[in-house]
C-alpha cells in the first residue's frame, strides 16, 4: 500500500499571503496612527501658538493702555506741580502782604516818643531804618522795644550822628540824631484773636 501524497505548495502559500495581507494592514494601520499623531500633535501645537498669540495680543493691548495711563499720569502729575507752584506763589504773596502789615504795624506801636522815621527798606526779612531821635537815649528804647516785639528781633545799630534838624533856622544849633538801624522781621505764628497785643516802651527817655 503506498502513501498518499499531499501537495502543501498551496496553503503555505496562503499562508504567506495571508501574513503578508497582515502585515499591510499593520503598516496601513500604524502609517494612519502615525498621521493620526502628527496631526493631532500639530493641531495642539497650532492650538497653543494661537492663544499664545491671542495673549501677546491682549498684553500688547493692555501695554499700550497702561502706557496711556502713565502718559495722563504724567500730564495729571505736571499739572499738579504746576498748581502746587501757583500755589505756593500765592502763599508767598500773601505772607508777604501779611508780614508788611505786621511790619508796619509794629514799627508805629514800638517807635517811642521823640524818634520819626526817614525811610524804610526790607530786603527779605532785613529791615533797615533811617530816622531822627531827639537823643541817642531815645534810639535805645526803640532797639529795646523792637527786642521786645513779637514780630521784631535783632536790632542792630549801623550808625548814629549829630545832624541839623530838618527845617531848623541857620544858627538854631537844633541838632538831632539821625540813625540808620537793622532788624530782622520774625517768622512766628500772630497772637491769637483777642489777645493783648505786647504793649511797647512809650516811655521818654
Amino acid at each position: 500500500m503506498s502513501a498518499a501524497r499531499i501537495n502543501l505548495l498551496p496553503h503555505r502559500a496562503q499562508k504567506r499571503a495571508a501574513r503578508q495581507r497582515q502585515f499591510v494592514s499593520l503598516a496601513i494601520s500604524l502609517a494612519i496612527l502615525g498621521v493620526a499623531v502628527v496631526a493631532l500633535v500639530h493641531g495642539v501645537l497650532a492650538a497653543r501658538i494661537d492663544n499664545q498669540r491671542s495673549r501677546n495680543t491682549l498684553l500688547k493691548t493692555e501695554i499700550a493702555k497702561l502706557d496711556e495711563q502713565i502718559k495722563e499720569i504724567d500730564r495729571l502729575r505736571e499739572q499738579i506741580q504746576a498748581v502746587l507752584a501757583r500755589k505756593q506763589v500765592v502763599e508767598t504773596l500773601q505772607a508777604n502782604r501779611s508780614e508788611a502789615v505786621h511790619l508796619l504795624d509794629q514799627l508805629v506801636r514800638q517807635l517811642p516818643d521823640g524818634v520819626y522815621l526817614r525811610s524804610i527798606k526790607q530786603a527779605g526779612n532785613k529791615v533797615t531804618l533811617v530816622g531822627y531821635a531827639q537823643s541817642n537815649a531815645r534810639v535805645s528804647t526803640l532797639m529795646r522795644n523792637v527786642e521786645a516785639s513779637p514780630w521784631l528781633g535783632s536790632p542792630e545799630l549801623v550808625e548814629v550822628q549829630l545832624v541839623p534838624a530838618p527845617g531848623a533856622t541857620a544858627g538854631s544849633g537844633a541838632k538831632l540824631s539821625q540813625f540808620t538801624l537793622n532788624l530782622q522781621v520774625k517768622a512766628v505764628t500772630p497772637p491769637a484773636a483777642g489777645a493783648p497785643a505786647p504793649a511797647a516802651d512809650k516811655r521818654p527817655a
